[in-house]
């Protein structure tokens, strides 16, 4: 049986409670405590009178404060449709320089394009536009159409082999199919091909196979990508130095490329996006670019 005793040191009673020589004493709860519970407990019934909270059945009671989350939201919603058509409506009437120029309106498009990327681009371009396998890079320096604002914005429009009819054409014919090259001529074009981008080192100009490649290339393929393989924006010929391949790098990849010959597709997006989008959209991809040279500094 516990027997409480009063501690000589503290005054204070124990529990009665012993173990291993030690003594619970039985010390009251701090005032500042009480006072902490008191205030949240007053707190806790004055939120429950003035603020929805009980409920009845289908419905709750709405408090005195008759605060309903549904007008707040609304009201939020209103601000924000009614902030967003004055920058659209700025947007859509000024010019892509102008639109540069303003610090307020370039924060919209750091804020907007992201969003905007991500839902139509983004799953053929990669988040970040790194491309890939059959979809093109878009955080380089090479552009099929140009680099400028209006030019992305043009594509963007009309898209590539849309069915626009403005669209972009960018179609890259069968050598091989088309009896235009046989499979020795193919195979030299490849080797001349990866000796551009500098993919395979044992490949280089003045092996037998790429000098003839180059001479092929000269003939046959200079007039989209350029005598260099550095492309043609005018006429949407892709560069060919970058090391980036839509369709693969390795001899046999780019054989069949020659060979068969490629159609790209992307859909025109006049008719999903406003005008207003698609310029955000169209100087969101070229800071793609940016934020490509920002990493690999890092």
């Amino acid at each position: 049986m516990s027997v409480a005793e009063r501690d000589k040191y503290s005054g204070h009673m124990t529990t009665g409670h012993e173990w291993n020589g030690i003594k619970e004493l039985n010390t009251p709860v701090p005032k500042v405590l009480i006072g902490f519970f008191s205030a949240a407990f007053l707190f806790a019934v004055g939120y429950w009178i003035a603020m929805p909270s009980w409920p009845l059945g289908d419905r709750y009671s709405k408090g005195t404060l008759e605060f309903d989350q549904r007008d707040f939201l609304d009201r939020q919603l209103r601000v924000a449709a009614k902030q967003k058509a004055q920058w659209s409506e700025q947007i859509e009437q000024s010019g892509f320089e102008e639109i540069i120029e303003s610090p307020e309106l370039m924060q919209v498009v750091a804020e907007s394009g992201p969003a905007l990327f991500g839902d139509n681009c983004a799953m053929c371009h990669g988040s970040e536009g790194e491309g890939g396998l059959y979809f093109p890079r878009l955080n380089d320096e090479a552009w099929l159409w140009g680099s400028e604002a209006e030019s992305v914005y043009q594509t963007l429009t009309v898209g590539i082999n849309s069915g626009h009819a403005e669209s972009r054409f960018a179609v890259m014919p069968p050598f091989g199919d088309a009896g235009l090259l046989d499979d020795k001529s193919i195979l030299a074009v490849a080797h001349y091909l990866r000796s551009l981008s500098a993919i395979d080192p044992a490949t280089t100009s003045t092996s037998t196979q790429s000098k003839e490649g180059e001479q092929i290339f000269s003939l046959y393929c200079a007039g989209c990508h350029g005598t260099d393989g550095e492309g043609q924006p005018l006429v949407g010929g892709p560069r060919l130095t970058d090391g980036f391949w839509i369709y693969g790098g390795d001899l046999e990849s780019l054989q069949a490329t020659v060979r068969h010959g490629r159609k790209g597709f992307m859909p025109s997006w006049d008719e999903r996006l406003s005008v207003t989008e698609r310029k955000v959209l169209s100087l969101y991809i070229l800071s793609l670019n940016q934020g490509s040279h920002q990493s690999s500094a890092q």
